[in-house]
């Protein structure tokens, strides 16, 4: 087999090779340092190629991101389709595939909320973001409607639920949910407080 062969761009889909080198390297690294020639060097190519595609590397990072929300949004909602008994079982679903999102890519989950991700000035990555967030706010005024959550405002439900949520995965990708400090089960046991919290109590 020839060196060509053997790398991995040998198709003619440049700017998805690309993507796929990066996100293999942001995978493995669990960082974002790579530069736009170590990419094409790595896909195979000249270290030109990649500008057909991406003018610079902060437009490839905001590329992956945009991958990124929408594999979340892909996962939220795989886990709320699942037979959930409640509005409420569907959120803990939800929560938990969050978290087990960034555990499992946990260089993509933090290049998502980074400044290297910057959704003002890139459309489609604020829309992928967007409509992954739109997946809370729709769960949070469907349970607002059959009265699990209670009747605030649905933005202050939102910015709770984010706030811990986020923070969970966080600490979890960065080891921090140590027992000693929060106990053998502490995901459960947060989202357990948050919603007693939002929930109706009759």
């Amino acid at each position: 087999m020839s060196e060509t062969k053997d790398r991995p761009y040998h198709h003619g889909d440049l700017r998805r090779a690309l993507i796929n080198t990066a996100l293999d390297i942001l995978a493995t690294d669990q960082n974002w340092a790579f530069t736009l020639r170590e990419v094409a060097r790595r896909t195979g190519v000249s270290h030109a190629a990649p500008y057909k595609h991406f003018r610079d590397r902060e437009m490839l990072l905001r590329e992956l991101a945009r991958i990124g929300f929408v594999r979340l949004g892909e996962s939220l909602t795989d886990a709320m389709s699942l037979d959930q008994p409640s509005t409420r079982a569907q959120f803990v679903a939800a929560a938990q595939a969050c978290i087990g999102f960034a555990c499992q890519n946990p260089g993509l989950y933090r290049l998502m909320f980074s400044s290297d991700a910057d959704k003002t000035i890139d459309p489609p990555l604020h829309d992928a973001a967007m409509k992954t967030f739109g997946i809370l706010l729709d769960l949070l005024e469907r349970g607002q409607r059959n009265r699990s959550f209670r009747l605030v405002a649905v933005s202050a439900l939102a910015a709770a639920s984010w706030a811990q949520v986020h923070g969970l995965a966080m600490l979890a990708i960065s080891n921090q949910l140590l027992e000693e400090k929060v106990g053998s089960a502490p995901v459960p046991a947060a989202l357990d407080v948050l919603l007693d919290g939002m929930c109706c109590t009759n």
